[in-house]
Order: C-alpha cells, then sequence, then structure tokens
C-alpha cells in the first residue's frame, strides 16, 4: 500500500466543514467517503473497504464515541482522528482510552488535518511497503509475531491492536533495558502530552495482563521514566 493514498471514511455533520475537509483531501489524491450521521457511516463503514477514519464527535443517530467504539470491534487496527469542538479532558481521555490516534479541537488549521493524516498513515503503514515479513519473536514460553499481530503460547492465540504490537516491539527489541516514557510516546505518536501518556499506559496494563502466565516475564515500571521488559533466565 502506499501510505500517501488512502480510502477515508469521513464523519462530519457541518455539511459546509464536510466538504470542505473532503475536497481538501481529495485534492492530495485521497478517496474520500464524506457521511453526515453516524448510523450512516457505520453503515458505510460495514460495506466498504477504508484504511483511516475521521470523525466528529457531535452526530445525529450515534456519536463518535459509539462510533469508535463500534469500528473497533470490527477492525483493531484502523486509524481513528478525532474532530471535536469538545475540549474537555474526560473527552479527549474517553477518545485515547477507545484508541484513537489523534484528537483535534476546532477550530484548526485545514493543513494540520493533512499533516496528521499524513504522519499517522507513514507510521502506521510503513512495513507495509517492504515485501520482508518480520521474523516472529520469542519472549518467554511466548512467541510474539509482529506482522500478524499475535500472542502465541501453546495452542492460545492472542490477538493484539496495532497499536499493542507497536509498544511490545519496542520493548522486545531492548528486552532488559530501560524504554523510555518519551521515546515509546515520540515514535508512536509523534509527540509527549498527558492524553498519550494515558493511553501509553493502558496498553501497558494490557500488554501485562496478555503476559501473566509466564511469571518469568515481566514490565517493570520505572515511575516518570520508561518501562522495562524482564526475562529471568530459569537456572
Amino acid at each position: 500500500m502506499d501510505f500517501h493514498f488512502l480510502k477515508i471514511l469521513l464523519v462530519e455533520d457541518d455539511l459546509s466543514l464536510g466538504e470542505d475537509l473532503s475536497n481538501l483531501l481529495k485534492s492530495c489524491g485521497h478517496d474520500v467517503v464524506h457521511c453526515a450521521d453516524g448510523d450512516e457511516a457505520f453503515e458505510a463503514f460495514c460495506n466498504g473497504r477504508f484504511n483511516f477514519c475521521i470523525f466528529d464527535l457531535m452526530l445525529p443517530g450515534i456519536d463518535g464515541f459509539t462510533l469508535t467504539e463500534r469500528v473497533r470491534r470490527r477492525d483493531h487496527y484502523i486509524p481513528v482522528v478525532i474532530i471535536s469542538k469538545r475540549n474537555h479532558k474526560d473527552d479527549k481521555q474517553k477518545a485515547f482510552d477507545l484508541g484513537v490516534d489523534d484528537y483535534l479541537v476546532k477550530p484548526f488549521e485545514k493543513d494540520e488535518l493533512l499533516w496528521r493524516v499524513r504522519a499517522i498513515s507513514r507510521r502506521i503503514y510503513r512495513h507495509t511497503e517492504s515485501n520482508d515479513a518480520v521474523e516472529p519473536i520469542p519472549i518467554g514460553k511466548f512467541t510474539f509475531d509482529l506482522t500478524n499481530q499475535t500472542l502465541k503460547t501453546g495452542k492460545n492465540l492472542q490477538r493484539l491492536t496495532r497499536r499493542e504490537s507497536e509498544v511490545l516491539r519496542m520493548l522486545c527489541n531492548r528486552k532488559n533495558q530501560l524504554v523510555k516514557r518519551e521515546e515509546l510516546l515520540m515514535q508512536l505518536w509523534g509527540d509527549v502530552d498527558y492524553f498519550h501518556g494515558r493511553s501509553l499506559d493502558v496498553f501497558i496494563s494490557k500488554i501485562r495482563r496478555y503476559l501473566k502466565d509466564d511469571t518469568q516475564l515481566t514490565i517493570d515500571n520505572i515511575p516518570t521514566v520508561g518501562y522495562v521488559l524482564k526475562e529471568e533466565v530459569s537456572a
């Protein structure tokens, strides 16, 4: 996939703004489907093949939070950017806890949306440009398959979200070494802020749960500094 050219589902009930954003994205070569309400958008998502989503929060029909949650159930990996007038901390936290990739507060410079779409798509789809599959990584009694985003032990297979896979990959690449929070945040989100930090904490907690069956594996938290994926070697 060429990450510069995306099939985008844009959901914005302000028809004028929706048309402006749609035309802007199309002018960059993207294929855009614009919906004005949440119910219509979810139907379009179920019946289409998209690789990027841009959702307003306040929508007729289901709201942007519910839409994000339903989309995430069907596709763990698709990027979602929220655009909203709502600038409350709780709204941002809820959005990032649902796994969105970015949150833009209206009004914003339209070019800023383009920059963020480009940065997110580069980060997410960069591996698809290579024909070389990444070799599975052994972690304790688990096998971590980055290409297929799975964590396997025996007959048990845990599917990971794209973001969980990216966090685990960085920890595995420096097993038994400190990986700084700032490094994780900059590599995966492109900036360091409170809300992305909260999202990182959620992903770390989920990965800990996935690894809990192997008592020789731990993810140690060094407060305000970072994390260490530790693997004890049996004597």
